[in-house]
Parts: structure tokens; C-alpha cells; sequence
């Protein structure tokens, strides 16, 4: 690679957020020298692969809030997308459902803040809820037909393609060991040589934090990574549901909680639970990295964040040892649930980014200098959302004076 090429734009991140970027970089700047480097052998290995594939329509988030704006705008970008490459997606809807009072209460506000999100939910009584989903029990819903399901990784892939296809390159296997900004170029250390780039955009996800350090950028924040576990339905229950079936959440906790989600490929997933995970890319129960255990539990952060959830993390703990007590939750709206139709499913690992007073931050957040972005925070739903960030960093880099100083 120590060839004296100087690209205009490298982007660090082989997952969809950065492919995106790449995607949008070579769409507006054509002949433009553009490459993508990522550590793994293969695109979309971490946070994108082990996606839901749901296309949320944006229920939860602040009104107003990057968030709540660039998932408004992922779901049509998203749908395009995969009609124009000819990829599968089905917009099945969502049905939040209320099993007891104070969810029937808390629905309301739920609803409303659909409606802030400029979305038109549509209210059901229970015996509609029952009509649309035999096998759900509960005291009413909320329906979001808005919500859809789609193969992340496909699109991730459809993305690189169109990357090549303008020219751009995709260097797989590429591990970043160092970072140097100047005033003219960046130079980015790679285990396979040097490159020089005039702008650096770093899409690292759960490595975040640590490329941010790598280049010389003071962090007030850490990611720290939560495990979702999973269950796959047993095949015989692959037409329980019609919709995807979520809980009411309780908002005074940092997580949706567990839900049964309809899969591209007809399958049908119930979870995830969220427990601190012992390594940010270790999907195997067992996996453990000293490295990254250690730089969670030294950091003042995360025992500040400990602190205020401790009662729902001991909760999320139990019933990642217990099958039962997971079955549990998932029963209090789908009831014929039985033990048996929990099969072994692939973990995820979520990049929470926690800051360093314990709060975490739900909303996108970039670090910047003259010649790097880094998006260090791209939560849930990032997937969704992919193509509208990968425009907003596109416009934002895209608009600086890449000639040397």
C-alpha cells in the first residue's frame, strides 16, 4: 500500500454506517481517490451482522433529536434502497402491546410521542389485538405500520458494491495501529502499510472510543458493550405472529425489552435481554477479553451508570442464566410459549456509549478536526438510519477545503 497515493477520503469501518459514507463520498465526488479499510475478512462482521433487521419508524426518540430525524428519513432511504437493488424487505408493522394497567397507561404517552415523531399509530382494544394476532394477549396495542424488516448485511454489501463500481476501494483485513493528523494529510498505520488520505472519517463502532484516542482526540465518554442474547422459534412456530411484537417499555430503563421479531428469511427471534458483555466482539457465552473487561470495569463511568440501573441489571442477568425466567417475559403476551421453542440463536453486542458522569448517550454525537470526523456514537437505530447519516457526514466533509494547506 506505501505506494505515495494520497486519497481524498479513507473511511475506517467496514460496517453499514461506513459503507454508507463511502457510498455517499463517491456518489458526490466523482473520480475522487475514496477507500474503505476494515480489520476483519469480511464487511458488516460485527454490529451490522448481528442486526435485528428491523427498519424502525422511530417510536421512542426525542422529538427533534438527530435520532428521531435521521430514522424518519432511513425508512424511506432504506426501502428505495433495496428496491433498487433488488433486495427484500417487507414493511409487516409493529405492535406494542400493554399487558397490564400501568402499560395501558404508559401507552398513552408512547402514542403521543409517535405522533411528535410524526408517525399515526393506530390504537387497538384488545379484542382487535387478538383479531390481528390470535396467538398476543393483552389489553390493547399500539400499531406502527411504518415498522418494516430487512437483511442489514445485504444492504451493507449492496453498498461496497456500489462503492467498486465508482471506483472506490475496499481493503479487507486492514487493522489500524495508529493515527497521525498533519496540516496537509492524515496518515493512517495499517498492519498492511501506511496510507495517506486528505480527510478521515472513522466509523469504528465498538472500537469508537479507541480510534478516537488513537488520533489525538480527548474522549469524556467510553463505549461499553451490552450483550443481546437471542432465541430462534422453533421451526413448527414460524407463523405464530404476522407483525413484530414488542413490549410497552418502562422508560425508566435503558433498554426496549423482549420481543418476538419476524426475520427476512421467515424465521422468528425472541429477545434480546442486555447484560455486560466481557469482550466488545465476543458473541460466544464463554468469550472473555481481559483488554476490554478491564477498560470497562476501570472506568468511573460505568460503575456511575451501575449504580442507577443496578436492580434491572441483576434482572437482565437472571434471565440470561435462566431460559425459564426468559420465556417468562416473552409470555406475559405470546402465553403458548413453551421452553421447547427456544432454540440457540446468534448473540449481538451493542456499542453503548457512556460518558463520564454515568448518563448514556442515546443520540448520534461526531468528534471533529481539520481533516478527521469520527462518529463516535451511532446507536440503535443506526442501521435504519444508515444512508441519511452517511449523507450528513458527506455534507459535512464534503464541504471542507481538501487541498493542502
Amino acid at each position: 500500500m506505501a505506494d505515495g497515493r494520497v486519497y481524498d477520503f479513507l473511511v475506517i469501518g467496514g460496517g453499514i454506517v461506513g459503507l454508507s459514507c463511502a457510498m455517499q463520498l463517491a456518489e458526490r465526488h466523482p473520480g475522487a481517490a475514496i477507500a474503505v479499510v476494515e480489520k476483519e475478512a469480511a464487511l458488516a462482521s460485527h454490529q451490522t451482522g448481528h442486526n435485528s433487521g428491523v427498519i424502525h419508524a422511530g417510536v421512542y426518540y426525542e422529538p427533534g433529536s438527530l435520532k428521531a430525524r435521521f430514522c424518519a428519513a432511513g425508512v424511506d432511504a432504506t426501502i428505495a434502497f433495496c428496491r433498487r437493488h433488488k433486495l427484500p424487505f417487507e414493511q409487516c408493522g409493529k405492535l406494542l402491546v400493554a399487558t397490564n394497567a400501568l402499560e395501558l397507561e404508559r401507552m398513552d404517552g408512547l402514542e403521543a410521542r409517535c405522533r411528535q415523531n410524526g408517525l399515526s399509530p393506530i390504537r387497538l382494544s384488545a379484542g382487535e389485538l387478538t383479531d390481528r394476532e390470535p396467538a398476543i394477549t393483552g389489553l390493547g396495542a399500539l400499531l406502527v405500520e411504518r415498522t418494516g424488516i430487512a437483511d442489514y448485511r445485504a444492504i451493507a454489501l449492496a453498498m461496497a458494491d456500489e462503492i467498486r463500481a465508482r471506483g472506490g476501494e475496499i481493503h479487507l483485513e486492514t487493522g489500524v495501529l495508529a493515527i497521525h493528523e498533519a496540516d496537509d494529510a492524515v496518515t493512517v498505520e495499517t498492519s498492511q502499510g501506511p496510507l495517506r488520505t486528505r480527510m478521515l472519517v472513522v466509523c469504528a463502532g465498538l472500537q469508537a472510543d479507541r480510534l478516537a484516542r488513537m488520533a489525538g482526540i480527548k474522549t469524556d465518554f467510553r463505549i461499553v458493550p451490552f450483550r443481546g442474547e437471542f432465541y430462534k422459534l422453533a421451526p413448527a412456530r414460524g407463523r405464530i405472529i404476522d407483525h413484530l411484537i414488542y413490549p410497552i417499555p418502562d422508560p425508566a430503563l435503558p433498554f426496549v425489552g423482549v420481543h418476538l421479531t419476524r426475520m427476512i428469511d421467515g424465521s422468528i427471534k425472541i429477545g434480546p435481554n442486555a447484560v455486560l458483555a466481557r469482550a466488545r466482539e465476543g458473541y460466544g457465552k464463554a468469550d472473555i477479553s481481559l483488554r476490554d473487561l478491564g477498560d470497562t470495569l476501570r472506568y468511573p463511568g460505568f460503575w456511575k451508570l451501575a449504580g442507577r440501573h443496578w436492580k434491572s441489571g441483576i434482572t437482565e442477568m437472571r434471565n440470561s442464566l435462566s431460559r425459564a425466567a426468559y420465556l417468562e417475559l416473552a409470555r406475559k403476551y405470546c402465553p403458548s410459549l413453551t421452553l421447547d421453542d427456544l432454540l440457540p440463536y446468534e448473540a449481538g453486542i451493542r456499542a453503548q456509549v457512556v460518558m463520564e458522569d454515568g448518563s448514556m448517550q442515546n443520540d448520534f454525537m461526531l468528534r471533529e478536526t481539520k481533516r478527521m470526523l469520527h462518529v463516535c456514537c451511532a446507536p440503535s437505530p443506526a442501521a435504519t438510519s444508515a444512508i441519511p447519516i452517511g449523507a450528513h457526514v458527506a455534507d459535512r466533509v464534503g464541504a471542507r477545503d481538501l487541498n493542502p494547506a
